[in-house]
């Protein structure tokens, strides 16, 4: 049978695919930009036929009717990384969380300790040859796809066609759907003042031929904003915005001088606006590679000079840092922030950078901070931090001694805190 007559065959509905999931299943749903909204919708439609149904999956966007109240003894979420589809019921205890880092995930697929039942994937139309692309989120979906016992296509006419190590032949999908709809896009907001004084003291430390990490939000829009005239920069990312696109076309982004994969866009997902995945279709610059590869700290180690950027909630004075939780309260995930600050400090010339406002709620609280709250998961230790960046500065802590380290971070913090922070500081013999 050819792979046309192979993928006609499988068309059905929506609720039809999902009428293959059964009480007691492990499925997996795709994520970010490629949340199957149709087979979430047809799922959560059948809720009263299912019980004890276990959702894994990692970033949700958009509404999820599967973790509306009156869902629960019907589906359970156990999310990789949080957002806020699934924030309210992790708190409220109708969903779980896993702490794990973003590199990880595939493996609990491939190595069973997570088999899945059913894998709920988002993709392109296949191509000549029978491929379709993972789009614009590979992330664990390839692993899904090769270890579910049942695979169900969300397939998007859509959906960018993105190279790398991101297909599924038809061959190995069981249903697909055909659906014709947007891609969620990211509504970009201007970044503020503060974000633009961080990022000029980061792209300060930014050399030419440097390769990048940046996540998403108006600090690496300030970043990118403040590299003009910088030179054959380069990207290895867990994820691309509308920022890395523009900077390409401006010609500061060229990847001529990575060492690892050059001339290449490495990323595991994109989120930005339809520019950016019109952008991004079949362009040869970019591939989108499953996170054990683009997250592993070896390869992101093998691009010398390696400038990684990753947010916090908040730091307190000796540098452990804080960015799923506050305090007890589970807000999103280790993602890859751990695999990129590693990776970066084990490149030649590297630098791995935690950025975040010096305050919070307009100025009332301070984010840089003696202790971290009551319950809050230490997400980058001290000893993995090397520079940490408010608007106020640049705080280097490695190979520092809790004084040196509890100096540096004050005197970034928001002055009207700084004065408690030596206080706290003190009564801690952290400073003299």
């Amino acid at each position: 049978m050819s792979w046309v007559d192979d993928y006609k065959s499988k068309l059905i509905t929506a609720e039809e695919a999902v009428s293959v999931i059964q009480s007691g299943d492990r499925v997996y749903i795709s994520g970010n930009a490629a949340t199957p909204y149709a087979l979430m919708s047809a799922l959560a439609s059948r809720k009263d036929k299912l019980e004890d149904v276990e959702l894994v999956h990692v970033l949700l966007m958009g509404e999820d009717p599967l973790s509306r109240p009156g869902m629960e003894g019907h589906f359970r979420h156990n999310s990789l990384f949080v957002g806020p589809a699934d924030r309210k019921a992790i708190n409220e205890g109708r969903a779980d969380y896993v702490p794990i880092f973003l590199h990880q995930i595939p493996n609990l697929f491939y190595s069973e300790q997570m088999p899945l039942d059913v894998a709920l994937l988002h993709l392109s139309p296949p191509d000549e040859h029978g491929f379709m692309s993972l789009g614009v989120e590979v992330l664990a979906s390839k692993a899904a796809a090769e270890t579910a016992k049942i695979v169900i296509a969300q397939v998007n006419e859509k959906m960018p066609r993105i190279l790398g190590d991101s297909f599924i032949h038809v061959s190995r999908v069981n249903k697909i759907v055909e659906v014709s709809e947007e891609l969620p896009q990211l509504e970009r907001k201007p970044f503020t003042e503060v974000e633009r004084k961080i990022g000029h003291f980061i792209a300060d430390l930014i050399e030419d031929g440097s390769t990048l990490q940046l996540g998403i939000g108006g600090i690496p829009d300030a970043v990118l904003s403040a590299l003009k005239g910088r030179q054959n920069l380069g990207i290895h990312t867990e994820m691309v915005s509308d920022g890395v696109m523009e900077a390409i076309e401006e010609g500061i982004i060229t990847g001529a001088k990575k060492t690892f994969h050059p001339y290449k866009v490495i990323f595991t997902f994109l989120l930005g606006s339809k520019k950016l995945y019109d952008f991004v279709d079949n362009n040869p610059m970019f591939e989108a590679h499953p996170t054990d590869y683009t997250n592993h700290p070896f390869n992101v180690s093998r691009n010398d000079n390696m400038v990684a950027v990753n947010s916090a909630i908040e730091v307190d004075i000796t540098g452990q840092v804080c960015s799923d939780s506050i305090g007890t309260y589970i807000y999103s995930g280790f993602g890859g922030q751990v695999d990129f600050i590693r990776g970066a400090a084990h490149s030649k010339g590297g630098k791995p950078v935690i950025a975040l406002p010096s305050t919070a709620k307009k100025n009332e609280l301070s984010r840089i901070v003696p202790f971290l709250k009551k319950g809050a998961g230490i997400v980058t230790t001290r000893a993995d931090v090397k520079y940490v960046v408010t608007e106020y500065g640049v705080a280097y802590l490695h190979g520092k001694n809790l004084q040196e380290r509890t100096i540096a971070l004050i005197n970034i913090a928001h002055p009207k805190f700084r004065e408690d922070l030596t206080k706290e500081a003190k009564g801690r013999y952290l400073l003299p």
